[in-house]
């Protein structure tokens, strides 16, 4: 795949097409591999393929199974991998670019949906954080060690210490079981440093089992 043409939100469209899945949550410069079978959507990675490789993830958050209600704010992608299998799905990979808020859906002919995409409030998600918060990984390692052990979970402790902390906290955020809300609290962070902080708190109330309450 050829380097992407995108560098601003001055480069991003207007208009977006997208993909609404609960509990998925793409990020900024976060790789998110998708298996694609549905003709609809499969429909939307030709076309996608066919112009600008891009498709953003959203998630839903109920509604009708065939038009589920949208989050206000999703992250567009970019194909950067793709291949086809025997049977007809589409194996791609989108690397986020930067979130965007849903500004109108769009009345269209296409089989999927699309929406009008206002990226006004995150032009800062094209510059990757070049300087870790101070005591933002050793909170987020405590926390991560009370959930590994409530849940009886084994965790390479070195990898995680080593590991890039927006790659760490992107990878939690995504692979942890959390409600829809709560994933979308994480996306919608303001900050890397907000995004863990959020992260933390979850990893500490799910520890605490079913009465843990819920972040607000």
């Amino acid at each position: 795949m050829s380097g992407a043409p995108f560098h601003s939100i001055r480069d991003l469209p207007d208009t977006l097409a997208v993909f609404p899945l609960p509990g998925v949550l793409l990020f900024p410069r976060w790789p998110l591999p998708l298996n694609i079978f549905e003709p609809r959507y499969l429909n939307m990675v030709d076309d996608a393929m066919a112009g600008n490789r891009l498709i953003g993830m959203i998630q839903s958050t109920g509604g009708e199974r065939q038009a589920p209600d949208l989050a206000a704010i999703g992250c567009v992608g970019r194909i950067t991998s793709y291949s086809e299998t025997e049977d007809g799905r589409y194996l791609i990979t989108l690397t986020g670019l930067a979130r965007f808020r849903v500004a109108e859906e769009l009345d269209v002919r296409t089989p999927y949906r699309q929406v009008r995409a206002d990226w006004t409030e995150f032009a800062d998600d094209f510059h990757e954080p070049d300087v870790e918060p101070p005591g933002t990984r050793a909170g987020l390692i405590a926390a991560l060690n009370i959930y590994s052990d409530a849940k009886d979970m084994s965790v390479d402790w070195d990898a995680v210490g080593k590991a890039d902390l927006e790659g760490l906290i992107n990878a939690l955020c995504a692979g942890c079981p959390f409600s829809v809300m709560e994933k979308q609290a994480l996306l919608e962070a303001v900050s890397l440093q907000q995004r863990a902080e959020r992260l933390g708190i979850l990893l500490k109330m799910d520890s605490a089992g079913p009465d843990r309450g819920s972040l607000q």
